[in-house]
């Protein structure tokens, strides 16, 4: 026994050698002990089970052990319900043997189980965002939060880039206002591009702080390719691949599980589906049979990509190429445990997604990965906080507001004018009532928020207006689209891997009845599309196709498709920049811009340019390209390399004059925001207008040869 092991509490040390069977930490733990006890803000970023929430856990437990810290010593964050639920089990694993208690708080959770007793508050709450705000606004439950020394944030990349992560670092603000001390923050995630950044960004203005990260050592990994454009006998071929295996198939949206789920059905055992609009008991249930022994299959989205355990499986599949490198380096390692290589199996539907999943596995294994980008003008959690206050209260001073706001940092890039100009309008547009120095609570925020005693206040997320489905016995099965449940009154469709019949519905309460239904092919649908491939990934793909080849030991077959896709392309693309192309075209000669930067860069790009080439010109974008028609004369394509390079040299303003505002309803409480407030959120934060502008002052712009190689 050495190293941090020997240091450890008596009764900690025989749970880890007793129950588990360690007689030493792994490196990752002894150096999270280490800058935990330290009293740092910490990040342990970690591949999938690397040991990165033993290693969050272990110095929390000793600490509250020999320190005999009462009541909630820690709070544990999940961006999911069903994380939560995955991980009680390991937390009792390590809590209960030492005599501390652990407690799960949130929406799935009954009402009853989520109270305590005076005095009889767990050691260890598990909840989420959500929840936590819901917990504050409880007055007698909530005084048990100033007992909070640590904080463990699980999955933090799932945060970052989103509302949510915003209303993370304001909740983790407050807790340290109602403990009155600095809580120690523990983030805990997968691989990102910028860790020290995101740990600056979970830690905030408070100094002390330390990132583990570990090198990732080589190992052998397994891949296999099938490229198959015939939609039956491409899932033909994803059932020979599953069959007899431990499988987890990602796909990249709730549809597409529901679509493949009903081609693989009968022709795979034990086959389950997994999405965030299925019921939790579908879901447990899903996770469950595939703990057992024997094959078994679930089709997933990204719910199963972050923490949850799943066990040892055989193999990763992919039903085309994820999104992002962190994404594939996450489900990559669901496979791979207990001594055996990660195995990846992608079945794709022609070459151009061999060409992209290609780019992403030569980019893990480059270790590019994506970095974060957090929000800067978080307009809309302002309001949120603003109306929560007035929740809290229901009449309030605008000194206090102003005051509650002042000390959280991330609003700290607001200047209280705006504040108090956001105040004057909630004022004059009727979201608050003005008695005086007094605030209330209006009837505009009554009718857009009020409703079941304000619950809508507790998530900045905004609902996609989904219908309950629940069977005539009060079973529910998930959600259901609100566009697909008025477009298919009536009809069947498939959902949780089953047939149902849409009987009734109640717009009033978003609720529907459904029956078990025939066989069918109606295809099931939510709002909100793919995002596109990240720019990582895009600019591999360019990579490969200015090589004309791919450094991956592929076979010939392979080789020889990716090697079509470049022989495609006119000579002298480079590995970077900005590549215009004039070519025929099915409507006449068009110019092309081949970009390779991800569909958002793509499409503010593709705005600016109809703007600087003004008339009639019109322009589509995809991932890789941006397209022009509609120009005239007989230099096209040089009077749009002459607008890039102009916005080689442009600024922030020039850029964002071109660019449309979103409609306020894009944000939960984008109708209380002033609208050129909204317009400021929108080219800081959902355009990135500034990255943008930075990263065209360093591309290059070429023109190419007009027409194809070989005319």
């Amino acid at each position: 026994m050495s190293g941090v092991f020997g240091e450890l509490y008596e009764s900690l040390q025989q749970v880890l050698a007793y129950r588990m069977g360690w007689s030493e930490l792994r490196e990752v733990q002894e150096r999270t002990y280490r800058a935990v006890t330290a009293g740092n803000d910490v990040m342990v970023i970690a591949p999938t089970a690397g040991g990165k929430t033993e290693a969050g856990l272990i110095p929390v437990v000793d600490s509250i052990l020999k320190n005999g810290f009462p009541g909630v010593a820690c709070v544990y964050i999940s961006p999911l319900k069903a994380l939560i639920n995955d991980q009680e089990d390991r937390f009792l694993d390590f809590a209960l043997p030492t005599g501390l208690e652990v407690l799960k708080w949130h929406g799935d959770v009954p009402k009853g189980d989520r109270r305590w007793m005076d005095g009889e508050s767990p050691h260890f709450l598990m909840i989420t965002p959500e929840s936590l705000e819901v917990l504050m606004l409880e007055q007698e439950l909530s005084k048990d939060l100033k007992n909070v020394r640590f904080v463990i944030i699980d999955e933090v990349h799932a945060f970052v880039e989103s509302e949510r992560g915003v209303h993370l670092r304001v909740l983790l603000e407050r807790l340290d206002r109602i403990s009155g001390r600095n809580v120690q923050r523990i983030g805990l995630s997968a691989t990102v591009g910028n860790p020290e950044e995101i740990l600056s960004w979970l830690s905030g203005p408070r100094g002390r702080r330390e990132l583990v990260q570990l090198p990732v050592p080589a190992r052998e990994k397994r891949f296999l390719f099938v490229t198959e454009p015939d939609d039956k006998m491409r899932m033909e071929a994803l059932a020979r691949v599953v069959t007899g295996k431990k499988a987890l198939v990602f796909v990249n949206s709730r549809s597409d599980a529901e679509v493949v789920t009903r081609a693989l059905r009968g022709k795979v055992e034990h086959l389950s589906v997994h999405h965030s609009s299925l019921s939790p008991e579908i879901r447990s249930a899903a996770e469950e049979a595939f703990s057992k022994e024997g094959s078994a299959c679930i089709i997933c989205t990204s719910t199963l990509e972050l923490g949850i355990d799943i066990g040892d499986l055989d193999i990763v599949v992919q039903m085309s190429p994820p999104n992002s490198v962190s994404s594939f380096l996450q489900r990559m390692g669901r496979s791979g445990r207990r001594g055996k290589p990660p195995f990846v199996a992608s079945i794709l539907k022609d070459p151009w997604e061999l060409l992209i999943m290609v780019a992403v596995i030569e980019c893990a294994s480059r270790k590019e990965v994506e970095r974060l980008i957090p929000d800067t003008l978080p307009y809309n959690v302002l309001l949120q906080q603003i109306f929560l206050e007035l929740c809290r209260t229901m009449r309030t001073s605008r000194a206090r507001i102003l005051s509650q706001l002042a000390w959280l940092s991330p609003f700290s890039g607001i200047a209280r004018e705006t504040i108090e100009e956001i105040l004057s309008y909630l004022v004059l547009q009727e979201f608050l009532i003005s008695d005086g120095d007094l605030l209330m609570p209006g009837p505009a925020a009554e009718k857009l928020y009020g409703q079941s005693n304000w619950k809508d206040l507790y998530s900045v997320i905004k609902g996609g207006g989904e219908f309950r489905a629940v069977t005539p016995e009060g079973e529910t099965v998930g959600r259901l689209d609100a566009r697909f449940v008025a477009s298919r009154a009536g009809s069947s469709f498939s959902l949780g891997g089953r047939n149902w019949t849409l009987v009734k519905s109640d717009e009033s309460h978003n609720l529907v009845v459904v029956v078990p239904g025939e066989e069918q092919k109606s295809k099931v649908f939510w709002t909100g599309g793919q995002s596109g491939y990240s720019p990582v990934i895009c600019r591999a793909v360019q990579r490969i196709l200015a090589r004309g080849d791919s450094v991956l030991p592929l076979s010939e077959e392979d080789t020889a498709a990716i090697g079509a896709i470049a022989g495609q392309l006119p000579p002298g693309l480079k590995a970077k920049g900005l590549h215009v192309w004039e070519h025929p075209a099915k409507s006449g000669t068009e110019v092309s811009v081949l970009a390779f930067r991800g569909r958002n860069a793509n499409g503010i790009l593709a705005t600016v340019l109809a703007g600087l080439l003004g008339g009639r010109v019109k322009t589509t974008y995809s991932d890789f390209s941006i397209d022009i028609q509609g120009l005239k004369g007989e230099d096209r394509a040089e009077r749009v390399a002459d607008a890039l390079r102009h916005l080689t040299g442009s600024d922030p303003g020039e850029v964002a004059s071109y660019l449309p505002t979103p409609p306020p309803e894009h944000w939960k409480f984008g109708q209380a925001i002033p609208e050129h407030l909204v317009r400021e959120m929108a080219l800081a934060d959902s355009y990135h207008v500034q990255e943008f502008v930075n990263e065209m002052h360093h591309t290059r712009v070429v023109l190419l040869q007009p027409g194809f190689p070989d005319e």
